[in-house]
C-alpha cells in the first residue's frame, strides 16, 4: 500500500492544504502528523498564550480528520526524530511538508531531507502554505528580495496566486500507529484571561463574519483604537488555522476600498516573510544598524518594568500594554506605538521589546514581530527610521474620546474626553482621585535621550 506522512508545523487546517491534498492525491493511506517540537521550548518561544491557543488548534484538527475518517497522530521530541520513527512504523514512501522562513524551520527541513534519504523516502516541500506568495515569488533584478514595502506591495500584486483547494474527503490512516493524548487548554497556567479560542473551525468562523460584516469599514476604522474594527484573525494566520492565500482571495472578492486596504495589510505579512527567508539573521540583528547606544536593560530596569506593567504615565501606552496582557493581543496601532515608545522614548534596544511581545503575543510571529519591531525603531526597512510617534498626539487621533484608555485604564475613568491622554494635565484635586502614576520620563527628554544615542546632533 502507498502511505505518506504530512508534517503539521503553522498550517493546522484541512482547506485550502496543498502538502494534506498532495498526499492524499496521490496515497491510499496518509498519516497526519504533529510532533511538539522539543526544540521550541528549548529558545523559549513555547509561551503559555500560544500554547493553549496550539491545544485548541490541534484538538479541533483533530476532529476534523475524525470526521473524515483519519485521526491526528501527535508525538513530542525531537522532530526529525520522531518523524523518521512514524515513516518506518507506517512504513511510509514519502513526507509532505510546507515551507518555512526561519533559520530555525530551515534548518529542520534540511536536517529532515538528509535523514529521510538516507532511508529512502521522499521530502516534499510545499510553498505558499503559510504565506500567500512564497517567499522568493517576487523580487527586484539584482536581488533576493524586496527592501522596501511600495516596491514589493506592487509586484504583489499583478502576482497570481495559486488556486486554493478544498478541504479533503476522507483521510485514511493506517491502524496501529501510536498517538500519545491531545493536549487540553485548561492544562497551561500563565495564560491570558481574554485569550480568544482556536482551531480551523473559529478562524473559518471569524473569517466568514469578517468578510461579512466588517472588511467594508476597514479603510477608514482601522486605526480607530475603540472601534475594534480590525479582522483580530492574525493568531490564525500564524497558527495556519486559516489560508493566507484563501483570505486574500476571499477579501478581493468582496471589493471595495475596505477590502483593498486589508489586503495591503496582508501583503506586509508576505513581505516581512521574504525579508526572512532573505536575511535569516534579522531576526536577532539590525537589518540595517543606525550605530544606535541603546539605553542597557539594567540602566532602564524602572521605566523597561513600568512599560510592562503598562504604568508609565502615558494612558494610550498603558492601555495597549494592558491589553496585551489580558488578551494575548494587541491591537496594530497600539503595537506602533508602544514599541516606538520603548525605542525612540525610553531608548531601549528593540530586541527587549521584541522579546517581551514574544512572551504574550499569540500571534507571536518571528517573521512579523521582530521585523515590525525593527521597523519602527528604525532599523528594519522603514524609509523613515528616525520618525518617533509622540503618544499623546497618537491618542488625540486615534483615541479622540478616550474610550479605549478607559477600557484599559479604569483609574482614568472620570476623567472626561480627551483630556484623559494628559492626566497630568488635569488639576491635582481630580488627578489625586486617580490613583495613576507621572510619566517616567518627559517627552522631550526622551526624544533627546534617542538624538543623542543615534547620533542625529
Amino acid at each position: 500500500m502507498n502511505v505518506a506522512v504530512v508534517l503539521f508545523t503553522s498550517d493546522l487546517r484541512l482547506h485550502d492544504h496543498p502538502p494534506l491534498s498532495a498526499a492524499v492525491m496521490s496515497n491510499s493511506f496518509v498519516v497526519p502528523l504533529f510532533v511538539r517540537d522539543e526544540g521550541i521550548a528549548a529558545i523559549g518561544f513555547d509561551a503559555p498564550n500560544r500554547r493553549a491557543f496550539l491545544a485548541d488548534c490541534l484538538r479541533d484538527l483533530d476532529q476534523g480528520l475524525r470526521k473524515r475518517g483519519g485521526r491526528l497522530i501527535l508525538r513530542s521530541g525531537e522532530v526529525v526524530e520522531q518523524v523518521c520513527k512514524v515513516v518506518a512504523d507506517a512504513e511510509a514512501d514519502e513526507v509532505h511538508m510546507a515551507a518555512g522562513v526561519s533559520a530555525y524551520a530551515r534548518a529542520r527541513e534540511v536536517r529532515l531531507r538528509r535523514a529521510l534519504e538516507q532511508e529512502g523516502t521522499r521530502l516534499y516541500v510545499h510553498e505558499a502554505v503559510t504565506t500567500a506568495l512564497a517567499p522568493g515569488a517576487v523580487a527586484p533584478s539584482g536581488s533576493d528580495h524586496f527592501a522596501v514595502f511600495s516596491a514589493y506591495f506592487r509586484r504583489w500584486s499583478q502576482h497570481e496566486l495559486r488556486a486554493t483547494l478544498g478541504a479533503p474527503r476522507r483521510v485514511q490512516v493506517p491502524l496501529g500507529i501510536h498517538s500519545e493524548p491531545l493536549p487540553e487548554r485548561e492544562g497551561v497556567t500563565g495564560v491570558s484571561p481574554g485569550l480568544a479560542p482556536g482551531g480551523e473551525e473559529e478562524g473559518r468562523r471569524g473569517m466568514a463574519l469578517w468578510l461579512g460584516n466588517g472588511i467594508g469599514q476597514y479603510e477608514e476604522r482601522h486605526d480607530a483604537l475603540a472601534a475594534d474594527a480590525t479582522s483580530r484573525l492574525s493568531a490564525h494566520l500564524h497558527f495556519g488555522t486559516l489560508s493566507a492565500a484563501e483570505l486574500v482571495q476571499r477579501a478581493r472578492s468582496t471589493g471595495g476600498a475596505g477590502a483593498e486596504a486589508y489586503v495591503r495589510q496582508l501583503s506586509w505579512r508576505d513581505f516581512h516573510h521574504q525579508v526572512l527567508a532573505a536575511r535569516p539573521q534579522a531576526a536577532v540583528a539590525d537589518y540595517r544598524t543606525r550605530g544606535d547606544r541603546w539605553r542597557s536593560e539594567d540602566a532602564a530596569e524602572e521605566e523597561l518594568h513600568a512599560w510592562k506593567e503598562g504604568r508609565t504615565g502615558y494612558p494610550l501606552v498603558d492601555a495597549a500594554m494592558r491589553q496585551l496582557r489580558h488578551e494575548g493581543w494587541m491591537h496594530n496601532r497600539g503595537r506602533l506605538i508602544t514599541a516606538s515608545f520603548l525605542t525612540k522614548t525610553l531608548y531601549v534596544d528593540w530586541r527587549a521589546g521584541a522579546r517581551y511581545f514574544l512572551e504574550w503575543l499569540v500571534d507571536g510571529d518571528v517573521a512579523n514581530n521582530q521585523l515590525n519591531w525593527q521597523w519602527i525603531a528604525g532599523t528594519g526597512t522603514d524609509t523613515r527610521p528616525n520618525r518617533v510617534l509622540n503618544p499623546v498626539r497618537q491618542g488625540l487621533r486615534y483615541d479622540a474620546e478616550g474610550a479605549y484608555v478607559r477600557r484599559w485604564v479604569p483609574e482614568l475613568e472620570g476623567l472626561e474626553g480627551s483630556e484623559v491622554h494628559q492626566p497630568w494635565k488635569v488639576p491635582e484635586a481630580r488627578r489625586a482621585l486617580c490613583d495613576y502614576p507621572d510619566p517616567v520620563v518627559g517627552l522631550a527628554e526622551g526624544l533627546e535621550r534617542f538624538r543623542l544615542g543615534r547620533g542625529l546632533e
